[in-house]
């Protein structure tokens, strides 16, 4: 099974600390699954954590979280070199690809060099839902802020463009991250930007923003428009989804 259509999601959010393991796979996680449309069968999430190094522990708390949730995953490692012979079948093959958060800047630059930016955009056409959080959301689209390059929040303006709008990451949690976007898009450096607050996540089918969604209550979503040379912000009410298991 593949989703319809492309479809993204691009969240702020995703996981959750349980009592047993350290990180469960929240509602957003879920719904990209149910997007997905697999059934009669367990999820299959290809976890790309490019961003963070394909850092071993993190990995492991994914299959742990995908354990619980009853899906399979599969970890897509590219240090020191691809952990899979296919890697585009293998993308292929999969319902969901979720990308951790981390270095937007360093992914871009990965993902290039061993053409997995290419293989997504096929992925993404195929049917293959994208889905990931933080700079797990930002690669999808034309660029946002980042903190890729120290800890003074940049632009990036390079990332891969399936979506033709910049994006805004953990809008109410870092206080730099508002007044940058809209900066950015006043002057033109980004088209109009969508953001999501912690907990928020955004579906696109094709390049068409259909819904903003929610994993966390009383949170937002914010379209920032260019208008006479300033920045215009919208905000969106997400739907608020059901936590998995309760």
């Amino acid at each position: 099974m593949t989703a319809p259509e492309p479809t993204i999601v691009a969240t702020s959010g995703g996981h959750r600390v349980a009592a047993r393991t350290r990180v469960l796979f929240d509602a957003l996680v879920q719904h990209a699954v149910d997007l997905s449309g697999v059934h009669g069968r367990r999820p299959r999430i290809l976890y790309v954590g490019t961003a963070i190094g394909d850092a071993e522990h993190v990995a492991a708390r994914m299959s742990e979280a995908a354990r619980v949730a009853g899906f399979d995953l599969t970890p897509l490692h590219l240090f020191p070199m691809p952990n899979i012979e296919d890697v585009e079948g293998t993308v292929l093959d999969h319902d969901v690809v979720w990308v951790m958060g981390g270095s937007v800047a360093n992914l871009l630059a990965v993902w290039r060099v061993h053409g997995l930016d290419a293989v997504m955009r096929r992925a993404w056409r195929a049917g293959v839902v994208l889905a990931g959080v933080s700079a797990g959301s930002i690669c999808w689209f034309e660029g946002g802020a980042t903190d890729s390059f120290g800890p003074e929040l940049r632009p990036v303006t390079d990332a891969l463009g399936l979506l033709p709008y910049g994006n805004g990451v953990h809008y109410d949690s870092d206080p730099g991250r508002r007044p940058l976007i809209h900066r950015l898009v006043a002057d033109g450096t980004l088209p109009t930007a969508h953001c999501t607050d912690d907990g928020v996540g955004l579906v696109y089918r094709g390049t068409e923003l259909v819904e903003a969604v929610a994993e966390l209550p009383d949170k937002g979503a914010y379209v920032v428009r260019r208008e006479d040379g300033r920045a215009v912000e919208e905000r969106i009410t997400p739907r608020l989804l059901p936590t998995p298991g309760a």
